[in-house]
């Protein structure tokens, strides 16, 4: 087993969430993989209120205590698979919250992108790698996205296609090799 450790984040606290069982698809596929630990953040978890901090984050002189706690959490991880619905043409209110925060937690790693959504989600995957790109975080060309119409049943119960696994190897593979690179830069 690698030292990597990578999260899925989990990236919408909305009630009745199709984000759940996205996020839990991938958890169980990367798993699977021996390359990589990977956990769960659930923003559910880390309550966030709309950013309070005084300073920029790229100053990294973080003030109220949430933000510490979510700082370490960040820390400690080489790279991300963000799952993002997508929501008026862009990613989650929540989950841009979050990542606003930090500045220096995200640089010098990886990410990955998984959506869904009525045209499965590219709009905000476009938008987080903008973000991404500001943050010094590097993204990965492979992403997944998911149709609201052909890989849920009734809008509601993910059935993904498929097809799906082997784009999912792929972006796995993608991650981890780019989230091990960038660990020697920031030795």
């Amino acid at each position: 087993m690698s030292d990597l450790q990578l999260a899925v984040i989990l990236g919408s606290t909305r009630p009745g969430r199709n984000g759940e069982a996205v996020a839990d698809w991938v958890l169980t596929r990367a798993k699977e993989r021996t390359g990589a630990r990977y956990e769960l953040i659930d923003l559910l978890d880390h309550p966030l209120p709309h950013l309070d901090e005084p300073i920029p984050a790229r100053a990294g002189r973080y003030t109220g205590e949430h933000t510490k706690a979510w700082a370490a959490t960040i820390a400690e991880y080489d790279g991300f698979v963000f799952v993002t619905p997508e929501y008026n043409h862009s990613t989650s209110a929540v989950l841009k919250n979050a990542i606003d925060y930090l500045y220096g937690e995200w640089n010098n790693k990886a990410a990955a992108f998984v959506s869904y959504g009525s045209l499965g989600g590219a709009r905000a995957i476009e938008h987080l790698r903008a973000i991404c790109s500001e943050l010094q975080l590097a993204h990965v060309r492979q992403q997944l996205s998911f149709s609201l119409a052909d890989d849920f049943r009734n809008f509601t119960t993910f059935t993904p296609a498929a097809a799906h696994d082997q784009a999912a190897t792929i972006l796995f593979d993608q991650l981890e090799s780019w989230a091990g690179a960038l660990k020697t830069v920031r030795s």
